[in-house]
């Protein structure tokens, strides 16, 4: 018995010897949450609320009294007789007041931030955009009317300017080393109420969720009426301007994007001097690449911008950039994934000769482009014809018919030819999603010109190894990797 608890008693102490430096081990020091009291203090009086209306075209009034009565009758009508009055509570809306001016009705609330003491204000385009009057509230309530000095809809920026000086400004910080984890501030006026705080953490960076901005990702609770504010750093900097939210029901979810600060300024500059954005543009349309296109063109890993469509007479065009080719940089800056283009075009100054380098056909080359002004989109309408009724040459290979292209067709494609598919079969083309109507315009490295040269090309292909084919389908053109059918 004294050995069996002599024994317990050894087996117990070594367990408690041996386990006690693993729990100090464990013991995480304690790291204090940061306090933004004084941060707010300090950065709420350069904060605004933003409201904007609207005046709307004066249109006669159901049920409104004729032009001319005195005040005291018109109240006597409204109150006995129902009769409502335009303009007045209750009152149709928007169809003037009842003098017949035009009625000035409430469009929208939104936030924003003084980056110039005499006066600028920065905020979202989307919360002034079809404004008659803008009017920007601050802290201490005075309001004035503002000034709109430009937007621009693509970036989501506008720079507004009150007469006023001597304003409290917030510093801008350094958007470029912003860090995922750090802590984080919105300010702002979610539905109207006036100098809201909330807190939380950069959850990502460079989120592409529009054409010409990285947006910062964070966890914010931001709201409808946040859009425009500022996104402090824990110095009480601005490193973003709280833009977008991922919502499916209108409200905050836990994910809020704000524009980062470096790239807000960029166009904020050009604003406030000339009224718009200059912007550089080439003419192309363009891709997402993914690993199976990648490796079937010999890219080796997912890179670079494919181009659908080279607009005809645009600088791409001009430089010699044709459907099918890869951006693999622009400029001297690597292209990394497809919307990092239009963002370096973007910034391009119009006139600048750029070097491109493409892939094309397993090797690349460099092009010279010269860059030309941004204009508006255009909606394009195109006659769509009917696929060639024609029955074409089977390929079991692939699993499709193909016919030559008609002379309409070929000058569409710029005279480079190319086979129609009349139909698809069963097959690793109808498993690759090709259609009746595509053009196939280039298989692997090889041009296509007509069916003979079609059927040669697709005898030569190796059924061990995916090959590229480019499709013609409507204005762009896809790359649609294929294993041919075993001989």
């Amino acid at each position: 018995m004294k050995k069996f608890l002599v024994l317990v008693f050894s087996v117990l102490g070594w367990g408690l010897l041996s386990f006690a430096p693993i729990a100090q081990a464990q013991t995480a020091p304690r790291v204090a949450l940061p306090d933004f009291v004084d941060l707010v203090e300090k950065a709420s009086p350069a904060v605004v609320n933003i409201r904007t209306t609207e005046r709307l075209a004066n249109q006669p009034a159901q049920g409104a009294l004729p032009p001319g009565i005195p005040d005291e009758q018109a109240e006597f009508f409204r109150r006995f007789f129902g009769v409502p009055l335009p303009g007045a509570p209750g009152g149709p809306r928007g169809q003037g007041n009842r003098r017949g001016q035009p009625e000035e009705i409430e469009r929208g609330v939104g936030s924003g931030f003084i980056i110039d003491s005499n006066g600028v204000v920065l905020t979202n385009a989307h919360v002034v955009e079809g404004a008659t009057t803008i009017y920007v509230t601050l802290t201490d309530k005075r309001e004035f009317k503002a000034k709109l000095l430009g937007s621009d809809k693509r970036t989501d920026l506008a720079v507004l300017k009150i007469e006023a000086s001597g304003l409290p400004r917030l510093p801008l910080g350094d958007s470029s080393k912003v860090k995922v984890g750090e802590w984080v501030v919105a300010i702002g006026s979610p539905f109207g109420l006036e100098n809201t705080v909330t807190a939380g953490i950069v959850s990502a960076k460079s989120r592409d969720t529009g054409d010409y901005l990285p947006f910062i990702q964070t966890d914010v609770a931001v709201n409808p009426g946040n859009s425009g504010g500022p996104l402090l750093n824990t110095a009480g900097q601005v490193i973003g301007i709280n833009s977008q939210i991922f919502s499916r029901s209108g409200g905050y979810m836990g994910i809020s994007f704000a524009i980062p600060i470096d790239e807000a300024m960029r166009v904020a500059d050009q604003l406030r001097t000339t009224g718009r954005l200059v912007r550089g543009r080439i003419g192309v349309a363009i891709g997402e690449i993914n690993k199976e296109v990648a490796e079937s063109l010999g890219l080796g890993k997912p890179r670079g911008a494919f181009v659908r469509n080279a607009e005809p007479g645009a600088p791409a065009a001009q430089g010699g950039i044709e459907a099918g080719d890869v951006i693999l940089s622009f400029n001297g800056r690597d292209i990394n994934k497809s919307t990092d283009l239009p963002r370096i075009v973007g910034e391009t100054k119009p006139g600048t000769s750029a070097t491109v380098k493409v892939w094309r056909k397993g090797s690349t080359r460099d092009l010279t482009v010269v860059v030309a002004d941004a204009e508006p989109d255009k909606a394009v309408t195109k006659k769509t014809e009917t696929p060639n009724p024609q029955a074409g040459t089977a390929n079991k290979s692939l699993g499709i018919s193909v016919a030559d292209v008609s002379d309409a067709k070929k000058k569409d494609l710029g005279g480079k030819g190319g086979v129609e598919i009349t139909n698809v079969g069963e097959g690793s083309a109808a498993r690759a999603g090709l259609r009746v109507g595509d053009i196939v315009v280039r298989i692997g490295d090889t041009d296509i010109t007509g069916v003979k040269q079609f059927e040669s090309a697709v005898k030569a292909l190796d059924p061990n190894k995916s090959v590229p084919i480019f499709v013609r389908r409507g204005d762009g053109t896809l790359v649609v990797p294929i294993r041919p059918a075993q001989k």
